[in-house]
């Protein structure tokens, strides 16, 4: 069964760990073609919610909903569908950048594998260093390399966490080029990040977390920054 979807929704998630509340009543919704940004301090929940997103954890109340399904209904059919960056990268050292999309891509039963994966080392910008090891990579490099990762198999839903850590800037506008160009083909797209400076522009909206909880949405009369502040300052 193929899944997919054209919006994603949070509807009054919690999560908590024993008696610590990571999030408290978060609802919103996300469509196709949106780069929707999860901004907030330290603390605040969003690599928790996009872990959510991701089904590597599931929700203490509430439910994540893709279009009209859930991941408890869809499985791996839905993670198929999925893309994710994280603070760990899912990359294997000992292996080179060739291996490690080809290990993914064979994971995703992709067609044109080959293809695939040298398209992605393009992307990357690391079609000279394609059969180095990994581990052998500046933190820049592994992280081109693990965001091609999580898009080699096409996906739907784009959870990005702190995408442009170790990036420069030419990499971080590399990046941001990609975003659109995903954005363009109607991915949906849900990043975290403290970088309000490349937030600025590339973010159709964001979300504004505090504590665990969703404390403001965007208003596009004012800088981000501005709102950012704002919205955590409040009380």
């Amino acid at each position: 069964m193929t899944v997919d979807f054209a919006r994603v929704a949070a509807v009054d998630v919690g999560r908590h760990f024993g008696r610590r509340k990571a999030l408290s009543n978060i609802s919103f919704t996300c469509r196709a073609g949106e780069i929707v940004g999860v901004l907030g301090p330290n603390g605040a929940g969003k690599s928790t919610l996009l872990s959510i997103f991701a089904t590597l954890l599931a929700p203490s109340a509430g439910r994540i909903e893709y279009g009209e399904s859930t991941a408890a209904l869809s499985g791996a059919e839905l993670r198929a569908r999925l893309g994710v960056l994280g603070h760990d990268l899912y990359l294997y050292p000992e292996l080179t950048a060739r291996e490690n999309l080809t290990f993914f891509a064979r994971l995703y039963g992709l067609a044109e594998c080959h293809r695939r994966v040298a398209d992605a080392l393009e992307q990357a910008g690391l079609t000279s260093r394609a059969d180095d090891q990994v581990l052998s990579f500046s933190r820049g490099m592994r992280q081109r390399l693990a965001l091609e990762r999580a898009l080699v198999h096409v996906p739907r839903l784009v959870l990005l966490d702190e995408p442009f850590t170790g990036l420069d800037q030419a990499s971080a506008a590399a990046l941001v080029a990609r975003l659109r160009g995903l954005q363009d083909r109607g991915a949906i797209i849900l990043l975290a990040t403290h970088d309000l400076d490349v937030a600025e522009g590339l973010l159709s909206r964001a979300l504004f977390l505090r504590s665990g909880r969703l404390v403001g949405r965007d208003e596009e009369s004012t800088s981000l920054r501005s709102r950012y502040q704002a919205a955590i300052s409040a009380s």
